[in-house]
C-alpha cells in the first residue's frame, strides 16, 4: 500500500517534469503562498487577522479597523521574512546569520531592539511543561543546530529533515517571541531548497501540531510530527498538480 511518502515521490515527479520553473511562475506561485503561509503561522500563534483580512494587509497596503496594531505588523513582518527564505532557495546551507536574519525581518516592528537577537531570560511556553536552554547556552545550541542542519540534509529523507529541523529549532526557543514563526519558515525553506511544495499547517490543526512536538520534546520521538508535515506537502502539491492542470 503506498504510504504518504510515496505519494509525495509520486507527485514530485510529475511536478518536476515543468521544472526548472520559467521566472514569471516562480513570481506567482511565490506570491500564491504568500499569503497563506503568513495567515496560516500566524494564526497558530494567536494572530486574530483572518485570510482574507492577511491579503488586503499584504496586497493593498491598507490597515483592518479593530485590529490590533501587532497582528498587523506579524502579518506585514512575516511577509519581509518569507520574501528573505526565497532569496536563499538556490543554496543547501544557511547559518546564524540567516537565522538571525529572519527573526529580524520578522520582529522588526514589533520590538526593533530584540529583533534578531537571542533571548536574554528563561522562558515558560504555554502547553509544555518542557525546560528550554538558558540564554548563556542558546548560542552553542545554535551553532549546534546549524552543524545539524548542514550536515543531516543528505541522511534524511527531505521530508523528514524540513520537520526535524523545525523540531529541533523551536525545542531551543532561542528568541523572546516569534520561533514558531521562524521554525516554519526555516522548515519551508528547507523544504523548497530540495525542490518540494510549502507545508501550510492551519489553525485548525493546532492541536495535533502543538502535541507532536511535546511528543518530540518529552521522547525524542519525531515520527508523529513528521507525518503531520509530510501530510501538509501532500496537500500543496494536490493543489499545485490541481491549478496547473498536470
Amino acid at each position: 500500500m503506498e504510504n504518504i511518502y510515496d505519494k509525495i515521490d509520486r507527485n514530485k515527479e510529475i511536478i518536476d517534469k515543468i521544472r526548472p520553473f520559467e521566472s514569471e511562475y516562480l513570481n506567482q506561485l511565490r506570491e500564491y503562498y504568500r499569503i497563506g503561509l503568513t495567515w496560516t503561522s500566524n494564526a497558530l500563534e494567536g494572530n486574530t487577522l483572518n485570510e482574507t483580512e492577511t491579503k488586503i494587509i499584504l496586497e493593498d497596503g491598507i490597515t483592518i479597523g479593530g485590529k490590533p496594531l501587532r497582528d498587523i505588523y506579524e502579518a506585514v513582518g512575516h511577509s519581509a521574512a518569507y520574501d528573505y527564505i526565497f532569496d536563499l532557495i538556490h543554496q543547501k546551507t544557511f547559518g546564524l546569520g540567516d537565522v538571525k536574519e529572519v527573526h529580524r525581518l520578522f520582529y522588526r516592528d514589533i520590538e526593533e531592539t530584540k529583533a534578531g537577537k537571542w533571548r536574554s531570560n528563561n522562558i515558560i511556553v504555554t502547553g509544555t511543561d518542557y525546560i528550554f536552554p538558558e540564554p548563556n547556552d542558546i548560542e552553542n545550541e545554535m551553532l549546534a543546530f546549524v552543524e545539524w542542519a548542514n550536515n543531516s540534509r543528505d541522511k534524511l529523507h527531505p521530508i523528514d529533515f524540513a520537520a526535524i529541523l523545525h523540531l529541533k529549532f523551536v525545542t531551543v526557543h532561542p528568541f523572546v517571541d516569534g520561533n514558531g514563526r521562524v521554525g516554519r519558515l526555516l522548515m519551508n525553506l528547507a523544504l523548497i531548497q530540495d525542490g518540494h511544495m510549502l507545508a501550510l499547517v492551519p489553525p485548525l490543526l493546532r492541536y495535533e501540531y502543538l502535541s507532536s512536538i511535546k511528543k518530540y520534546q518529552q521522547t525524542g520521538v519525531s515520527k508523529q510530527f513528521c507525518i503531520l508535515i509530510a501530510e501538509r506537502v501532500y496537500e500543496s502539491q494536490k493543489e499545485i498538480i490541481r491549478l496547473l492542470h498536470l
